[in-house]
Parts: C-alpha cells; sequence; structure tokens
C-alpha cells in the first residue's frame, strides 16, 4: 500500500489527489495519515498545503472516505466525510468518485450536511445514474445520524488512531 489517494468526479474527471503514509487496517478499514505541510493537488494541477494533520479512514463496508483532523485554528471542522462511490484498492492507490455530498461535524459539535446544491447539479449535468442518487442520498443521511448520535469510528477509534499517528515522528 503506498497511501496515493485519488479522487474524480462522475465521468472520470480528476478531482483531488494527495499522497498519505499508510497506518494499518483495522475492523474499520483502512488508515492513512497525512502531515500539515503535504501538497494537495486539485483536478486543475493546481497545489497547495495541507494546512493541519489528519487521518484518513477509507472504509471496510460503506460508500464514504473520512478525514478526522487534529485541532487547529486552520480548520473549524473535526470530522470531514465525501460521500462516494465503493472505494477501492486498485495497484495500491485509493481511489472513489466524490459525488459531492459531504457530512461535517464541527468541533463545537455541530453536524452539517454539505454542498446539497452541487449534488443537484450534478445529478443533471454529469447523468447520475437513480441508483447512484439513491446510494448517496441513504449515505448521507445514515451518516448524519451517525455523526450526531456520536458512534464508532468516528469518535475513540479515529481519536486514537488519530494520535497515535501524531505521536510518531514524520517519515522522511
Amino acid at each position: 500500500m503506498t497511501g496515493e489517494v485519488r479522487f474524480t468526479k462522475w465521468g472520470g474527471l480528476r478531482h483531488w489527489e494527495c499522497d498519505l503514509e499508510p497506518l494499518g487496517e483495522d475492523e474499520h478499514g483502512l488508515w492513512l495519515g497525512g502531515r500539515a505541510g503535504i501538497s494537495m493537488r486539485r483536478g486543475d494541477g493546481e497545489t497547495f498545503p495541507q494546512l493541519h494533520d489528519f487521518v484518513m479512514l477509507v472504509p471496510a463496508s460503506g460508500c464514504w472516505i473520512a478525514s478526522i483532523n487534529a485541532p487547529s485554528s486552520a480548520s473549524s471542522i473535526a470530522v470531514y466525510i465525501d460521500i462516494t462511490d465503493r472505494p477501492r484498492v486498485i495497484d495500491g492507490v485509493v481511489r472513489a468518485v466524490d459525488l459531492d455530498l459531504d457530512v461535517i461535524r464541527q468541533w463545537d459539535g455541530s453536524v452539517a450536511v454539505l454542498d446539497e446544491d452541487e449534488f443537484a447539479e450534478h445529478q443533471i449535468r454529469y447523468g447520475y445514474p437513480p441508483e447512484v442518487i439513491a446510494s448517496a442520498r441513504a449515505t448521507c443521511d445514515d451518516l448524519y445520524t451517525r455523526m450526531s448520535a456520536a458512534v464508532q469510528p468516528f469518535e475513540a477509534a479515529a481519536r486514537h488512531r488519530l494520535d497515535t499517528f501524531l505521536s510518531r515522528p514524520p517519515l522522511p
């Protein structure tokens, strides 16, 4: 496993890419870590530095990818979940199609769904099939409920992975 993560939009358009540190797998899925300062690349090729440390969970089952952020003045978001098609690892690279909807939890505990308008627009622009729309909506609703109820893996399991990652020296 290399730690490469490649998101596309529907139809194969590049969305964003990054190279993360593999942290292992457990019952929740595959864990990766990113340090503040690593390069993040948007689909248009623009790169920018990541502003805070985080761990990413590619779930053992489900159509989403979660990023659990370290506390930082650079972000008010503690947990950010991208709704995707079923993430898969192909030749050591994590690949997923971003389906616009995001579920977040702020540091104050509030939970919100982002990009409903983008999801509605892209259903038409990209021609999402009805089953993709239904799956994305159901996944979003389920994650909103789980995040609001503070269930695993977004609590102790994620914080443990983040704390362990932050306690290790960065890779050279």
